[in-house]
C-alpha cells in the first residue's frame, strides 16, 4: 500500500504490477508514477525498476499518448535480479489534465483502523508513524489541548472526558491501543473495551501498554468487575513484538505497528 504525493499537472506514465508468477519484489497492485523529472512510489527497485523508469521517460519524451499495455519481464540473469519469477507490468499514459485525479484514483483503502487512547510521548510517536502509513486512526484523550494542530487527514483527534466514554465511538473492527497518562484511566478504558467486546464482539485487538506486573494487577481488578478469564484473554499486555526491549517512544511505536501488521498478515483478527 502506498501513500500518495503525486505531482499535479504533469504528463505521467503509471506503471502497475498486474500479475506475478513465482517470486517478485512487489505484490499485485504496487505501482510507481513517473514524470520527466520525478518518481513516486516503487515497483520493487533494482534493475527492472531502473529500466522501467528509463522506458517511461522515453515514452514521455515522445509526447504522444499511448494505449495502456501490459508487458512481461522475467526476473533472471538478463536483469541481474535473481528472484526467479515473472512480473507482468501495466504501462499507462496519464495526461496532465488527468494527473490531479490520479491521487484520488490510487488512494489506498486504509490498511487497518486504529483507536489510540492517550496523547503522551508514545501516543504521539505512534501517530507520527501512522502519518506515513495507510492507517486510519481515531485518537482520544481526556486532556484539553493535548493534540497537535497539524494532524494528517486520516487521523481524527477527539477530546473525551471521561475518556472511556469514547469507546462507544470506536469504529467496528478497529485495533485499540491504550496508553493514557493514568493507570486509573487505562483500567477504565480496558473495562469499557471488554464490555463492548462482550456486547458487540467487534474489537479484535485490545492492547495495553505496560509490564506483566501491571497487567497482573489489572487482571485482578477486572475480575472483581465481573470479567471472565476468557474475556480477559482478549487483552494484549505488554504490547509490541517480543524481543524488542527498547523503551524509547519511537522504538515502542515501531514495535507496536509491526505487531499489528504482523497480525494482519497472519489474519489473526
Amino acid at each position: 500500500m502506498e501513500l500518495l504525493d503525486l505531482p499535479g499537472q504533469l504528463n505521467t506514465v503509471l506503471v502497475t504490477v498486474a500479475r506475478v508468477e513465482g517470486s517478485g519484489p512487489r505484490e499485485v497492485g504496487a505501482w510507481m508514477a513517473v514524470t520527466a523529472e520525478s518518481l513516486t512510489c516503487s515497483i520493487g527497485g533494482g534493475q527492472l525498476e531502473h529500466e522501467l523508469i528509463a522506458e517511461a521517460r522515453r515514452l514521455l519524451a515522445l509526447g504522444h499518448p499511448f494505449a495502456a499495455e501490459e508487458r512481461r519481464y522475467a526476473l533472471g540473469p538478463s536483469l541481474g535480479q535473481c528472484c526467479g519469477g515473472i512480473m507482468h507490468l501495466r504501462l499507462e499514459w496519464v495526461s496532465a489534465e488527468d494527473a490531479a485525479g490520479l491521487t484520488q484514483r490510487l488512494a489506498p483503502p486504509p490498511l487497518l483502523d486504529l483507536a489510540l487512547f492517550g496523547g503522551g510521548h508514545v501516543g504521539r510517536a505512534i501517530i507520527d508513524l501512522v502519518a506515513r502509513l495507510p492507517i486510519r486512526a481515531q485518537w482520544f484523550d481526556s486532556r484539553d489541548e493535548i493534540f497537535p494542530s497539524d494532524l494528517p487527514a486520516h487521523v481524527q483527534a477527539e477530546h473525551s472526558n471521561p475518556v472511556q466514554a469514547a469507546v462507544a465511538d470506536v469504529r467496528p473492527g478497529a485495533k485499540v491501543l491504550i496508553m493514557s497518562f493514568s493507570h486509573a484511566e487505562d483500567l477504565d478504558i480496558v473495562a469499557a473495551c471488554l464490555q463492548r467486546q462482550r456486547e458487540q464482539g467487534d474489537l479484535p485487538f485490545i492492547g495495553l501498554i505496560g509490564s506483566k506486573s501491571k497487567w497482573a494487577t489489572f487482571r485482578h481488578r477486572l475480575e472483581a468487575r465481573g470479567f471472565s478469564e476468557e474475556e480477559l484473554a482478549a487483552v494484549t499486555c505488554p504490547i509490541g513484538l517480543p524481543g524488542i526491549t527498547g523503551k524509547q517512544p519511537e522504538v515502542i511505536a515501531v514495535s507496536v505497528a509491526a505487531q499489528l501488521l504482523h497480525r494482519l498478515e497472519r489474519k489473526e483478527d
